[in-house]
């Protein structure tokens, strides 16, 4: 199905999502063409040896929404990955900070390469990190090959 309907279906609870989903404590809230909105509420099993969430954290949640987003552009039949990925951590993350929202948005959608930006605001909207993404797109298996 296209890229869209998949991840319609994903936020509407008909599939599943994946499971870094689970692992990262992310929720897809919202979807449409060339963008997506997730939530994230890190615990402390989040935190590295400085008291803080792991800068890890944030940046899987920006890879993930900066992926997703192009994703939601995809015809059936295409699949991407990252190939880069930039982040600017610009304020510190601690699970008293409220729930992080993550936006991601298609900047070019192009037949072999995407590139996305996205933004990730604490429980203020004081924005935390912000990341530009570079994906390659490629046809997937088609199955039974």
């Amino acid at each position: 199905m296209p890229g869209i309907d998949y991840l319609r279906a994903m936020v509407d609870g008909i599939l599943p999502p994946p499971p870094i989903s689970g692992l990262m404590s992310f929720t897809m809230s919202a979807v449409e063409p060339g963008r997506v909105v997730f939530t994230c509420e890190p615990d402390d099993s989040a935190y590295n040896p400085i008291g803080a969430v792991h800068g890890g954290l944030v940046c899987t949640l920006l890879d993930s929404v900066a992926g997703c987003a192009l994703h939601s552009t995809l015809p059936q039949g295409k699949g991407y990955t990252s190939i880069e990925i930039k982040v600017n951590y610009l304020k510190g993350v601690r699970t008293t900070s409220g729930p992080l929202t993550a936006t991601g948005t298609v900047v070019k959608a192009g037949s072999r390469v995407g590139f996305t930006e996205g933004v990730v605001t604490d429980g203020s909207g004081a924005i935390v990190a912000t990341a530009s993404s570079t994906l390659l797109v490629f046809d997937l298996p088609t199955p039974g090959r």
